[in-house]
Parts: C-alpha cells; structure tokens; sequence
C-alpha cells in the first residue's frame, strides 16, 4: 500500500504539472531582428508614471461635490493630452501587469510563481532598448527589468522592501519617497557633467513605480479616505515632476509623458482575478508626439462610465496593456520590444501619416518575425511527413503582403498601408499561437489515456483486494512474459519517435506514462473476468441504480465546482449555494434511510447542524467586510465548549485509577485553552493597533509566530482516545485560524468540527443499521490501538456513500467562506497579525494554511470514520480517489483552448483546482493519520521515599 499511495502521488503530481506545460508554457522565442522606425521619433525622452493598483474608476470619477480627485490629470486629458482605458489580462498582479506594460507580451503564469524580485525569463523590454534608462520605486519590481536587460544602462533606486508595511502609518510616503529623489536626482545633475550628459541624451526613459496606491488598498479599500487621499498626492506629484522636467531640459516639447497602472483592485482590497475592477486601468498620455483631446458629439462602450465620469464628450482611446510598449517605443525611437504582441496605437500619435505607417509596418515586421523563428523552431522538431504549417501566412503570402505593404509607402497610400499591416499582424499572432499549441492535442490525449488507465486500475484494485467480488485467479507466466515485452516495445517505440523529434524530456514523462499504467491495468484481465461473471448474476437493477445514483453523485460535485460566474452581480466566484442544497440533502438523510428511527437524539442534532453550517455558503465572501468582533466571539465560544469539555474530564478524573497519567493530560488542555484565549487577545489588539495606524505590535508578532510553532506540539501531547485527541485538534487548529481569521469565518471550523463529530456517531448507527457490525464504544476508543488484520472487514455498497460524504465535505471545507480558486478571494488583512511587510511567498503560506486548516479537521474525521467502521486505512480512500480522479478526469476534457482569455483560464482552473484537491488529500490523509495515532511522551517525574 504504501509503494502505491507514493506512486499514486506521482502519477497526480505529473497530471497536474502537464496542464501547465500544455496550456501555460513560455509564448517567449529568440533570435529575431530588432526593427526600428526608420524615421525620426517626436520625442527626445519618454516619463512613465505607473501608479501600482490605481483603478480607471478611482481616477477618473468626480467627487460627491463635483470636483475632480486628480485636478492635474484631469485638465491634462480635458486640455492637452489624449485618455482610455488600458485592458489589462489574468492574473492582475503587478509582475505580469509590468512585464506587459514594459516588454508588451503577456507573461507565462506560471512565471508569477518564481518570484517578483527575480528575472525567470529572459526577455526584452523598452527599457533595454533605450540609450538610458532611470527607475525609482519598489524593489519588488524595478531589479527585474534591470537584470533582463543587456549592458549598464538601466538605473534603480529603491527604497528598503521593509517600507511595503500594510500597517504603516501612511503608505503614501512611498510614493513621496520617489517623487523626492527624482527631484534630488534632477538637482544632483546639475553638478554632475556626466550624468547631465546622460541626461540630455536622446531615447531616454524615467520611470516612475508608485506603489503606495496599492498599499494603501490592500491596507484600507479602495473606497477608503486613505486610498483616495493618496490618488490626490500622486496628482500633485506628478504636476511637480512634469513640470520639474520642463523646466530642465528648457520646455523644448520632446518629452513625452505616460501614466497608467498594472492592475486595479476589487473593492475588499485586492486583486489577480477577472472582475473589471481588476482589468480596467486608467491610461493617460500627453507631451511630444500625443494628440491633443479630441471631441466627440456620441461614443458608445458597453459600459457606462462616460457619463458617471463626465466624459462622454472627449473621445476615449481603449488600449489592451500590451499595445502600450509599442508606443513608448515609436514615440522615443528605439526598436519594438523583441517578444512584444502589441498593436500600435495610432490614435493616440500627433504625427505625420508616413510616420504612422512606418511605425504600424515596423510593428508589424517585429511580429512577423516572431511567427518566422516559432514556425522555425516546430519545423526542426517535427518530422517532415508529419509537420502542417499554418497555411493563412504561407512564407508565398508573407512575400506577397510585405511587398504590397512597401509599395503602398512608395505610392503616399498611408491608408492601405495600416489596414494591411493589421491584417498582417492579426495572422501572425494567429500564426504565433497555432504553433504554441502546436502539440497540444497530441499530449492533451496522452495525459487522457494514462488518466483512464490510472482510474481504471484503482478500480481493479478496490475490487481485488477490499470486496468479495472476485476470487483470487492464480498468475499465467508465459502470458504476463509476453504482455511486458508487449509493452516495453510499445515503450521504446514510442522513446525512439520522441527522440528523433528532440522533443523536451517532459514529452517522455506523459507519453510513456500511460505505458506501465495500462500494463497493470491488462494484467488484471483475469479479474475484470471474473468480476462480470459475478456482476450478471446479481440483482441487475439494483446494480445500475447504484451505479446511476453514483454517477448522478459525481456529476453533482462537478457542477458544484464548474458553475458558471456571477456576472449580474459581477461576483467572480463559484455559486457556493449549491453547497447549501447539498447540505439540506445531507441533513435529511437519517430520514431517508431510517435511521433516525434507532438513534433520534443523534439524528436530530446531525440535522440541525447540517442546517448551521448550510449557512456559511450563503455568507459574503470572506474578506470583504472585516468584522473582529465575530472572531473574538469565535475565540470566546471554543473557550466556553473547552470549558464544558474540561468539566467532564475533571469529573472523570475523580474516577480514574491513573490519576498522574490524566493530571499530566490536563494541564496539555489548559495549555491549549490558554492558546485559545491569547490568540483571541492578538487579534483584537492587532487590528486596534493597525486601526489606529500604530502598526503591528511586536509582542503579538511574537505570539503569533509562537502560537503557529507550538500547537502541533501541543495537539501531539494530548491523550490519543478518539474524542479527546479529536477535541485537541480542534483547539490547535483554532488557536492558529483565529490568528488568521478577519470576519464570521472563524465560527466555520467549530460548526464544520460540530457535523464532524456528528457524522462519526452517525456512521455508528449505519453500521448497526446495516448489521456489518456491532456499535463500539466510541468513548474508549483509542487511536493507537492496532486492530487485527482478521477484523477488517469487506466494502459495502454503503461505503461508496462514506467516501461520496467525505469529499462533499471537502469541498465545503475549500469554498464554505470564499472561492479559494480567485486569487482576489484572499485578503493579506487575514496575515496581520504574523506580519505586514509585504512578502508574497510569506503570505501566501499562511493564506494557505488557513485553507487547509478546515481540510484537516475534515480528514480527521474521515480517518476516525474508516478506524471505526473496521476498515483498513487505505480502502475507503482508494474510493475517494476514484471519485476525485473521475471529476479530474471530467474536468480534463472541458479545458478550453478557445474563446476569451478569461474563459480558458477559468477552465484549466477548475482542472487545477481538482488535481490539487486529489494531491491535497492524498497528503492529508497521510498528515491525519500522524495527528491521531502519535503521540509525544511527557517526562515522568521520579517520586522519592524518605
């Protein structure tokens, strides 16, 4: 069992990790041609402004008195410049928002995971393309584009990463801190001849990253005084610096200026997802080279923010955020961005139309040539009877578009010119992506079939080894020789085609996977024989309504997690309330099955709390609304159920022989409860503190940390009788979920450890129910005790539902307070008390560990279930991994590779979010298994006799 739990693990790691290698690997190719404007640019420099987690709406939108939040900007797009709204893509996160805004492509997701500080591909940017670049800001952003770039010509200033405090007094000070040392920069100058020279230099960019906007969101909403205050700061700051610049270089017009943002924010204070909140960016573009306002009687955009903004009369100009590098590039002259897929965008260029179209043929050349080295690149890998090129951009049509291209420029047709270069760009990214997803199908159907096998020989498993379905059918030799030479040919053939394509070593990973997979699978063929034999001569009806109700079952699950968005209400999370009718479901089910009949009391209270935690899903979204006045109240009430518990342990102490032994275990449930108690006081002080903008007290950093370190500790010194280990749980895990709890989500665990324990006893009486055993005394039980081999019994029919209730609760575990699968779902209030400078790995381990918390708790209860119902410890799970790898299995095929970016995003995420579920659990199980049956030994004291 334990070699095929570890290949188990594998098997899924290696599900998993293909999605990303299928769906997300690098766009990124090298070896083109730079292309530049061969004529000159309209501006000598170029200033970007990107104010980090700005929103479109924040910016432009007038105050309740009708004044503007950003005086400055808003007479720049009313008077002198040109605005829109930058589109930006999923994940709304500051290192993919830079890299598009910078590099003009949008960046492989998985490259968020490696680190901000940190260049994990190698690509090209505006900033390496210019003669000098200066950047100031934060240190999470600037090092990355100054490690990607070629030579010692990209300057960073950053301030320390320990000011990014959510706590600090005022976030804003970041962005002052930016705004001062380009002024004492500019200054500084003056005496420095080399520097100056530097400065007057053409093809020159200064960037600006001001982050206390998105500080000051995540710390206090975008709706907040502190938000909205810190806009108007950047407004001012932004005049100074414009002006500043000016005044420098003599008001000679060749400065060109630009602000936009990365990302937007979510009202609760935080972003990654899809909700336009996110992905709409203000974009604002004036100076050298950029029209001047231009006024329209009517526009229309599926939104309605041009009337809400008072700007329905000057002409909005919608960019995607990767079209703004090719801009900056055509404004200041240097070459497109190598990997950029942006689209120039005329509108917003005051010059003249030969250089307009100059610039869309470079943009589109620069493209082009990217199609060129990917189509390349799949040629040298592909067997040539085997290779189909994208036909629409043949290498006779690219000849035929680029030379009606160059003789339109000679004719003075500017017009034709940009209408063909936009046809030819929009092939070539058709082109780029047709050869990105070249293989996809190819390796989408390997992963499938060895999907099937693997499913299909766990199922052989369960049936062989825990049921009484089959006999045992003894091992043919000479057949089992000839099936694995069968197969290892099979292998090696399918190697040798593989090498000779010089395809990537993961390409062997899944394509030989399914090899040994099947070939466990057919050595069984005696088993599946048996087993028909055995099926046709049950009750043939009562076999294909269980096997319709299991499958309805599934299916349930599936649409529970596949449900479409919210787009009425624009909440970009899953419909929880599904889980709310399943819940009821379950709650009637000691009705259904008569079993309230034998246990009334226990059937009553299983049903009120299906009902209690039937509520949770219709609650908010966590993080929305803090609200710590319900922790406290969390903390209070697990202090008043301990005391209850404490009571009962008191008086069985007056009972007990081994009163030493239960002293010592005492004092561990003090301890605990003392944890309870001080992890309810950190919170409150922690958020008084950060209300009052006192920061994070380093006392209760302390105890937090230490609160984090000692509950194991503590939970593995407590008694291993099932409730009383049980209960030990329970008290750790709320020690540490309280630290981490903003609002009503820290009553979820006490209502989820309520139906657990619930669902324990109930499992008793349909044991009994069923006559598969006698009710044991479940308050004497002991985790520890190894129960005999010959005790375990069979699987029933019954068992089937045990591991259908287990990952239902799971999933209620996962999504009960908040959709986990949107990454603006998690709220950094919720780490305060452990720390808040921002550290996103940090952070994200303990927005983790807040997930996982209910997770366990209701892998506990499933381990308490299969110990008590006589079963061996791996068979009910084996059938919870055939569900969950059936669900994996349903999801694999409803990934999209088409449609909007959001759209194929939300499909591979229902995938991933299964497979993680899979893996999570298989190392739950094993986790459970530690936290129930282990225990620490304590010293015993040696007792001296005078």
């Amino acid at each position: 069992i334990p070699v095929f739990i570890l290949a188990g693990l594998l098997v899924h790691c290696v599900f998993l990790v293909s999605i990303f290698d299928i769906y997300f690997s690098s766009p990124l190719v090298h070896g083109m041609t730079p292309q530049q404007t061969p004529l000159p640019p309209p501006a000598k420099r170029l200033v970007l402004f990107v104010a980090d987690g700005l929103r479109a709406d924040s910016l432009y939108e007038l105050n309740s008195n009708g004044t503007p939040r950003a005086p400055y900007l808003r007479s720049i797009l009313e008077k002198n410049g040109s605005w829109g709204i930058s589109h930006t893509r999923v994940p709304t996160e500051s290192r993919p928002g830079h890299v598009a805004l910078i590099a003009g492509f949008y960046e492989d997701v998985s490259a968020v995971a490696k680190g901000w500080k940190e260049n994990p591909v190698e690509f090209d940017s505006v900033f390496n393309e210019s003669k000098y670049t200066w950047s100031w800001g934060s240190p999470d952003i600037l090092p990355m584009f100054a490690k990607g770039a070629t030579g010692d010509h990209v300057y960073t200033f950053c301030y320390a990463a320990e000011s990014e405090d959510f706590g600090a007094e005022d976030a804003a000070k970041l962005d002052k801190w930016v705004f001062d040392h380009v002024k004492s920069f500019f200054n500084s100058s003056r005496s420095n001849q080399t520097l100056f020279s530097a400065l007057n230099e053409e093809k020159v960019v200064l960037f600006l990253h001001l982050l206390g906007i998105d500080t000051n969101g995540h710390a206090h909403r975008p709706n907040s005084r502190e938000y909205q205050e810190n806009i108007k700061q950047v407004d001012e700051g932004v005049k100074e610096i414009a002006s500043l610049i000016d005044n420098f270089y003599g008001n000679d017009g060749k400065t060109a200026f630009i602000l936009t943002s990365d990302h937007g924010m979510t009202d609760w204070g935080s972003h990654g997802a899809g909700h336009p909140s996110e992905t709409l960016t203000p974009l604002i573009v004036w100076g050298a080279g950029i029209n001047y306002p231009q006024k329209v009687t009517s526009q229309f955009f599926e939104d309605n923010f041009l009337k809400e903004w008072k700007l329905e009369n000057l002409k909005r100009l919608d960019v995607n955020q990767a079209d703004i590098a090719p801009l900056m590039a055509s404004l200041i002259g240097v070459p497109f961005p190598l990997n950029s897929v942006g689209t120039l965008p005329l509108e917003y260029l005051n010059s003249s139309d030969h250089f307009k179209a100059e610039s869309m043929f470079t943009n589109a050349v620069q493209i082009l040539e990217q199609f060129k080295v990917k189509m390349s690149q799949k040629k040298e890998t592909t067997l040539s009877f085997l290779f189909t090129p994208f036909k629409p951009l043949s290498d006779s049509e690219q000849i035929n578009l680029l030379k009606k291209i160059r003789l339109y420029i000679q004719q003075q047709k500017y017009d034709e010119v940009v209408s063909l270069c936009k046809t030819l760009i929009n092939l070539a990214l058709e082109g780029l992506s047709y050869y990105h997803t070249y293989d996809r199908l190819f390796l989408g159907l390997s992963i499938a079939l060895g999907f099937v096998g693997w499913t299909t020989y766990v199922i052989l498993v369960i049936i062989k080894a825990h049921t009484n379905l089959t006999k045992t059918v003894p091992a043919n030799e000479k057949k089992s020789t000839v099936l694995f030479y069968g197969f290892a040919s099979a292998g090696m053939i399918i190697a040798f085609f593989l090498l000779i394509q010089t395809c990537p070593w993961t390409y062997y990973v899944y394509c030989l996977l399914p090899v040994p997979v099947w070939y466990a699978v057919v050595r069984e063929i005696p088993v599946i024989q048996d087993l028909a034999t055995n099926v046709l001569s049950l009750h043939i009806g009562q076999s294909i309504g269980f096997l319709l109700v299991c499958i309805l079952g599934i299916e349930i699950l599936v649409s529970i997690l596949s449900l479409r968005i919210n787009r009425v209400f624009h909440c970009y999370f899953f419909y929880r309330s599904a889980l709310t009718v399943g819940l009821l479901v379950f709650a009637a089910w000691p009705v259904i099955t008569q079993l309230w009949i034998q246990a009334k009391t226990r059937a009553l209270i299983w049903t009120l709390l299906c009902v209690l935690l039937a509520i949770f899903p219709l609650m908010p979204v966590v993080g929305r609304e803090p609200n710590i006045p319900l922790v406290i109240a969390a903390g209070l009430l697990t202090l008043l159920i301990s005391f209850f518990s404490l009571y009962k342990e008191l008086a069985s102490l007056c009972k007990s022989e081994n009163k030493y032994r239960d002293k010592e275990d005492l004092k561990v449930y003090f301890y605990q409860m003392f944890s309870v108690a001080l992890s309810t006081y950190v919170v409150s002080s922690t958020h008084n503190s950060l209300k009052n903008k006192q920061g994070l007290p380093v006392m209760n950093q302390i105890i937090s940390w230490m609160t984090l370190v000692s509950s194991p500790v503590l939970l593995l010194l407590s008694p291993t009788f099932l409730f009383q280990r049980l209960f030990s749980i329970l008290l750790s895990l709320m020690s540490t979920y309280l630290l981490l709890s903003t609002g009503y989500e820290a009553l979820f665990p006490l209502a989820l450890f309520g139906l657990m324990f619930a669902w324990i006893n109930m499992e008793q009486e349909a044991l009994q129910h069923y006559g598969l055993s006698l009710k044991p005394k479940l308050a004497v039980f002991n985790f520890t005790c190894a129960m005999d081999i010959t005790q375990f019994r069979q699987l029933h029919l019954d068992d089937v539902r045990r591991s259908f209730f287990f990952v239902f609760f799971i999933v209620t575990a996962f999504f009960g307070t908040g959709n986990i699968a949107s990454i603006n779902s998690f709220d950094p209030a919720s780490v305060y008390c452990f720390l808040t400078v921002f550290s996103p790995f940090t952070m994200g381990g303990l927005l983790l560990l807040k997930v996982a918390i209910p997770f366990l708790l209701v892998s506990c209860a499933f381990e308490a279930v299969q110990v008590t119902t006589q079963l061996s410890s791996k068979s009910l799970f084996l059938i919870v991994l055939v569900i969950s790898d059936i669900m994996a299995l349903h999801f694999f095929f409803l990934v999209k590779d088409y449609g909007s970016w959001l759209d194929i995003g939300t499909s591979i995420s229902h995938y991933v979010l299964v497979m993680s579920l899979t893996i999570f659990m298989m190392v739950m199980n094993g986790l459970a298994q530690l936290l129930t049956t282990q225990r620490l030994g304590l010293p015993r004291r040696t007792k001296h006799h005078s």
